[in-house]
């Protein structure tokens, strides 16, 4: 009887002890599978953030790359027509040379004896140099007291390019009174306008210089002929 009763005990305790080490395997098992199961959802979801992210710069690129093109082209439009010069229409500008200084000049004088006498003032481009002479009156003065020439033309003639063989003349009368007197000079003092840094002395003959006039710049020596009160006669 003792001996059932400890057959029956001993297959009890072997049958705990199966039991417990079949749930101990059970719950390992389950352990690794779900463990594998939350590697398997991470790794899918780094790998879906990767592609995602890269879709994202893909597409940031492209946008660049489209946005550059069109700054590019922008740019190129923006900038057709645009620059200095005159505008002769159709949106387009012809080339305006640089203004005039007395220094980028090669200056002569001549005196002539038509309109009771005058001074002739003959000016070409330097070599290499081409440059405007503005729409305004050239400035020309006598003696330290800078006494200057006035208008003998009533209206300012058009602006002259200088360069490629074009000469520009300035007639000067340095006496239009009738009155005797006035002041003996042998020179008289050239600018391009009163602001000119660099007037130049050119001789002359002697004159007798008494309210002085002188003309507009012209291309023609027989346009610059300065008669009296401020008209073309």
């Amino acid at each position: 009887m003792r001996t059932t009763r400890t057959r029956v005990r001993t297959f009890a305790g072997a049958s705990l002890l199966v039991a417990a080490a079949m749930l101990a395997t059970a719950c390992q098992n389950s352990d690794d599978a779900s463990g594998q199961s939350g590697d398997s959802s991470s790794s899918a979801k780094a790998e879906a953030g990767a592609g995602a992210g890269a879709g994202k710069d893909t597409a940031s690129g492209s946008s660049t790359a489209g946005n550059s093109d069109s700054g590019s082209n922008g740019k190129s439009s923006g900038t057709k027509g645009d620059g200095s010069g005159a505008d002769v229409g159709n949106g387009e500008k012809a080339a305006v040379g640089q203004e005039c200084g007395a220094n980028d000049i090669s200056w002569s004088t001549r005196s002539e004896t038509q309109a009771g006498g005058y001074i002739l003032i003959i000016a070409k481009a330097k070599p290499g140099i081409t440059c405007v002479l503005p729409a305004a009156l050239p400035t020309v003065a006598f003696g330290s007291d800078g006494t200057e020439a006035g208008p003998a033309e009533q209206a300012v003639g058009p602006a002259v390019t200088l360069g490629k063989g074009t000469t520009a003349y300035a007639g000067v009368n340095p006496k239009t009174t009738n009155e005797n007197g006035g002041k003996e000079l042998n020179s008289i003092i050239v600018a391009i306008g009163a602001k000119d840094p660099n007037p130049v002395s050119l001789p002359v003959d002697t004159i007798t210089v008494d309210k002085p006039i002188v003309t507009n710049w012209h291309t023609d020596a027989a346009d610059a002929v300065p008669f009296d009160g401020g008209t073309d006669q």
